[in-house]
């Protein structure tokens, strides 16, 4: 976070006495991550807290809230961004191309650096959401660095606003993925890797196991999963059923990764009167 914070210092006197609207622009960028890496370090440190009366699942959604509320932030700032590039557009100024180019090597030199450090964490959306932002920052320094180039050859001061409206644009795509991938397990959708079809199919297969319906599947974040489903089973004592349970939690859980698992058992043969998720509750054939 230091680091960042002395980036934007120099990108932000580089661009004063460059007169570079795409150097502003990326220092604004840059500026963004600051808040960015400590709401998610924050994140990540209640992650790791264990589940309380108050938060019976845990924190694991802290990491997908932060990440969320960072590309919202980022969407809004791309917008700007791409604003200030066509006013620039329309009226080009004349910059200083040395400050651009060495000013976007230092960039580079960090932004580069922290981009290695966190590709291992890249299935992380929290550090997705990080690794985007500096990945993001590293292009824009090669490509002002490439433009300035450019520009101390032809002389053409409109390639600098131009530079500044592709890197808005390249936030705002990368940003709009994460939102929705985001939104999508605070709204407790299922796991993009997991098919209701196939973990009701797979508990079936389970001995005296006979339907299997009202499923539901959903994202605790952080790579956690949850399950709660009905099924129908021959009429048994106690013990029986509970090894039932155990078969049907250990199934689940070796074959698709669900560590949180409810199981209604119901004696079969009695009418259904929950709704089904699946078009028709699944039965052995």
């Amino acid at each position: 976070m230091v680091a960042t914070l002395g980036l934007v210092v120099a990108e932000v006197f580089g661009g004063i006495l460059g007169h570079s609207v795409a150097l502003l622009n990326d220092a604004v960028h840059n500026l963004s991550d600051v808040p960015a890496l400590g709401i998610s370090w924050l994140a990540m440190r209640w992650a790791e807290r264990p589940a309380d009366s108050e938060r019976t699942y845990g924190y694991h959604r802290a990491g997908t809230l932060a990440a969320f509320t960072n590309a919202v932030f980022l969407v809004v700032l791309s917008l700007w961004l791409g604003y200030e590039a066509i006013q620039r557009l329309r009226a080009p100024v004349e910059v200083v191309e040395s400050w651009m180019i060495w000013t976007s090597l230092a960039a580079l030199l960090v932004n580069g650096g922290i981009t290695l450090a966190l590709v291992r964490g890249h299935a992380d959306l929290n550090l997705r959401t990080i690794l985007v932002h500096n990945f993001g920052d590293a292009l824009s320094n090669i490509a002002i660095i490439v433009g300035a180039v450019i520009m101390g050859y032809t002389n053409a001061p409109w390639i600098d606003p131009l530079l500044g409206l592709a890197i808005g644009l390249l936030v705002l795509y990368s940003s709009f993925g994460i939102l929705r991938e985001s939104s999508h397990i605070l709204l407790e959708g299922r796991p993009r890797e997991v098919r209701i079809e196939e973990v009701a199919r797979a508990i079936l297969t389970l001995e005296l196991v006979q339907e299997v319906h009202d499923m539901h599947i959903w994202s605790l974040g952080g790579g956690h999963n949850a399950m709660s489903c009905h099924a129908r089973i021959p009429d048994m004592h106690m013990d029986e059923c509970e090894k039932i349970l155990g078969a049907i939690q250990k199934k689940v859980a070796d074959d698709f990764g669900i560590e949180h698992t409810t199981v209604q058992l119901e004696r079969a043969g009695l009418p259904a009167v929950s709704g089904y998720v699946m078009p028709q509750p699944l039965r052995r054939g």
